[in-house]
C-alpha cells in the first residue's frame, strides 16, 4: 500500500486529498503512509563517469547541486545547497570519489570558480550558458552593428572547431577594435569610461572562456557533451512534478527530489 500510494502522490501526480477520496481515508493518514513510504533507490556502481554538473534553485536559499553521467543517463550525486559556490561542487566531487568514482571530465555552467573545482582533468564549458552569458550582455536585439556581428558569431558557437571560432572572434576585433577604446565622459563620476561596455564584457567573456569552450573535441574518446542539456531538461522535469505539491516542508520536499532523480 505505502509503495502505491508513493507511486501515486510522486509519478502520478497526485494530491493528498485525491489520495485520501480515493483510498477511503484522512489526509493525515495519507501523510503518514506517505512519509514512512521507502524511496525506489537503484544503486550506482562506482566507475568511470563524465561527470555534468548544474544547481537548481527553488526559490529563495533552498537548491540542490546534481551531477549527472550523460553515458548511463543516471544522476549520481545530489545535495542540498543554500547558496551555489564552488565549494559545494568540491564536497560533490568529494563525495562521489569516496564511493569509488573517478571523474574523467566535467561539464559545468561557468559559475564563478566552480573550474578550479576541476582543474585537473578536462573540462567543458556548457556552450549555451555561454550564449546566455553573452545574450545577458548585448540582450537578444542588439542595435549596434558590432553588437548584432558578436551576437551572431556567439550564436553559431556549437557549429564551430575552435580555430574557426577564434579566427572569427579574431577578425571581429580587429574590425571593431578602435570602436571598443571610445571613451565617454561620465558627468556623476567625473571619470572617462568605455562607451560600449557591455560589448567589450560580451567579448570578454567569449575570449577568457574560449579555452574551455571545445573541450568536446579534444578529447572525443570520452564522449563528453558540450551542453549540460542533460540535467537541464531533467531539471524541468523535476519542478514540475514537484509543483503538484506545494507548501512541503523541506524534509519532504527532499525526499521527493531523491525519488524523481533516482537517489
Amino acid at each position: 500500500m505505502k509503495k502505491q500510494l508513493w507511486k501515486e502522490y510522486v509519478w502520478h501526480r497526485q494530491t493528498l486529498n485525491q489520495l485520501a477520496d480515493k483510498y477511503g481515508k484522512t489526509m493525515q493518514w495519507v501523510q503518514r503512509q506517505l512519509d514512512t513510504a521507502p524511496i525506489s533507490i537503484v544503486p550506482n556502481e562506482p566507475q568511470r563517469i563524465v561527470a555534468v554538473t548544474d544547481t537548481t534553485f527553488f526559490g529563495r536559499g533552498y537548491g540542490i547541486l546534481v551531477i549527472r553521467c550523460p553515458r548511463l543517463k543516471k544522476n549520481v550525486h545530489v545535495h542540498e545547497v543554500h547558496v551555489e559556490t564552488p565549494i559545494e561542487y568540491q564536497a560533490a566531487r568529494f563525495a562521489l570519489e569516496a564511493k569509488g568514482f573517478i571523474i574523467e571530465a566535467a561539464v559545468i555552467d561557468g559559475k564563478r570558480g566552480v573550474l578550479a573545482v576541476f582543474e585537473d582533468i578536462p573540462v567543458q564549458l556548457c556552450q549555451f550558458h555561454q550564449i546566455a552569458i553573452v545574450r545577458r550582455y548585448l540582450t537578444s536585439g542588439p542595435k549596434l552593428p558590432a553588437g548584432k556581428e558578436l551576437r551572431a558569431i556567439a550564436y553559431a558557437l556549437p557549429t564551430m572547431t575552435e580555430d574557426v571560432f577564434s579566427n572569427l572572434l579574431a577578425m571581429w576585433y580587429q574590425k571593431w577594435e578602435k570602436f571598443l577604446k571610445e571613451r565617454t565622459y561620465a558627468p556623476n563620476s567625473r571619470n572617462w569610461q568605455h562607451t560600449h561596455r557591455r560589448i567589450r564584457s560580451a567579448h570578454r567573456s567569449l575570449k577568457t572562456n574560449m579555452p574551455y569552450l571545445f573541450t568536446y573535441l579534444k578529447h572525443p574518446h570520452l564522449h563528453i557533451p558540450n551542453t549540460t542539456n542533460s540535467i537541464d531538461g531533467f531539471f524541468s522535469k523535476l519542478k514540475h512534478l514537484l509543483n503538484t505539491h506545494r507548501g512541503l516542508t523541506l524534509h519532504r520536499r527532499y525526499k521527493l527530489i531523491q525519488e524523481i532523480l533516482g537517489l
